[in-house]
């Protein structure tokens, strides 16, 4: 029996059990919709926090008083740094200052360091008070390090007094009235020219809530921190493909001048490379999870397909026996009901991979209106990623769930004798 005629008889079988057909297609197409959308959205995540942690500086490293006894969420890696996240205790309150400050400095690798202090601070315009982040910084090593763009203005100078810098949203999203180039705000009764106002980062911990002023007047308005002392310390490294080694080195060295050893460590090293390498792992694993919990409902479906099989050769019995008496072999039997159990697998692959890109891309924007926009510099980023991969992967796994699911049914109808089947009733 020709391949092309084995095709025809599985496609008029399929037809003529319509209903059953399409219920047990559904099994599959939930199943397969399911997996998908976790796997797109995951992917697509990961991608968004690739990029907003990207906007940050890949050879930036980050220095941070006290230090996570328990493991972190963004805990690094070997050689990836301490990380910074969530723990369920902290030891150490000791400030960061500016003996550690020389001492970064004199770390191979380092390129510009730069000591921050920051605190919450009332902020007046035009008779309107809000509170807001005020970051004290060196100028000349701040201009260097940020990667945030000027929407206008002009970046802080080291002879700047009381001059401010204002993140995108400060300047629009604040104050009932924009905050104008060359304005004057007032910061805990201290007035400030905005010299520079920057463009919307969009990234994760970038500075569009934010008013930067040289770090002599921060100190004069920040009265929390000590005046050898600092909120942490930025550091850029010469070259980014060495940041785990100098993270490394910048710890090994604090832990030296600071006195303090493994169980002592009183100071917190972070690199954002170490963070999305963490954060990646995070999602990746859950992303297994749930899909592993969705694959629950593509076994479901398999079990259905593999019922409705059993049914298909109980009702073809004397179909097999006639094709048999013609001369029909046992392997061509069994291509016959496994061609079935295929196209019934593949069907539901198509759809379900349809339904489950629509799916989640309906979830990404309803995440993206309940987040905000998550693009760079403002622009708009989805949450979903669809890869010609995923596609293949989905429709692949499906069909061949549908091919391994037929084979005991099809095997049991190869084995019918000519004389029982043509007997059956």
């Amino acid at each position: 029996m020709r391949f092309r005629y084995i095709l025809k008889l599985s496609a008029e079988s399929f037809m003529q059990k319509k209903l059953r057909s399409w219920l047990t297609i559904l099994g599959i197409v939930i199943g397969v919709a399911a997996v998908v959308s976790i796997l797109s959205l995951s992917t697509g995540t990961q991608q968004v926090i690739s990029s907003q942690l990207g906007g940050l500086g890949a050879d930036i490293v980050t220095v941070s008083p006290g230090f996570n006894r328990a493991s972190g969420m963004f805990g690094g890696g070997p050689g990836g740094g301490e990380g910074g996240g969530v723990a369920t205790s902290t030891t150490g309150d000791h400030n960061l200052t500016t003996r550690d400050l020389a001492a970064i400095k004199s770390v191979p690798g380092v390129k510009a360091v730069d000591g921050i202090i920051s605190d919450r601070l009332g902020v007046s315009y035009l008779a309107q008070s809000a509170t807001l982040s005020v970051e004290g910084v060196d100028p000349l090593a701040w201009k260097v390090m940020t990667t945030s763009s000027l929407a206008s203005g002009r970046y802080l100078t080291p002879g700047d007094g009381n001059v401010a810098v204002i993140g995108s949203r400060v300047a629009s999203g604040v104050f009932k009235q924009a905050v104008l180039l060359n304005s004057q705000i007032t910061i805990e009764g201290k007035p400030f020219k905005v010299a520079g106002i920057l463009e919307s980062s969009g990234s994760f911990g970038g500075s569009d809530s934010s008013i930067i002023i040289p770090i002599d007047a921060a100190r004069i308005v920040i009265e929390t921190v000590a005046p050898t002392h600092f909120s942490s310390i930025q550091v850029q490294v010469q070259d980014a493909n060495s940041v785990n080694q100098t993270t490394n080195d910048i710890s090994s060295k604090l832990m030296l001048v600071r006195h303090v050893n493994d169980n002592t460590k009183d100071f917190t090293v972070s690199s954002t490379q170490s963070i999305q390498q963490s954060i990646s792992s995070i999602m990746g694993t859950l992303s297994l999870v749930l899909a592993g919990i969705a694959a629950i409902s593509l076994l479901v479906g398999a079990i259905g397909i593999a019922n409705t099989m059993f049914m298909s050769v109980m009702e073809r019995t004397k179909q097999i026996g006639i094709l048999k008496a013609l001369g029909t072999t046992n392997f061509e039997v069994m291509q016959l009901f496994m061609m079935e159990s295929a196209i019934v697998g593949l069907i539901g692959g198509l759809l379900g991979t349809f339904v489950g890109f629509i799916a989640s891309g309906i979830i990404g924007e309803i995440g993206v209106s309940v987040i905000g926009n998550l693009g760079p510099r403002g622009g708009s980023m989805s949450l979903t990623a669809i890869s010609p991969e995923l596609v293949a992967f989905a429709i692949g796994f499906s069909t061949l769930l549908g091919i391994v699911s037929g084979v005991l049914p099809a095997r049991r109808a190869s084995k019918l004798q000519p004389t029982t089947a043509l007997r059956y009733e």
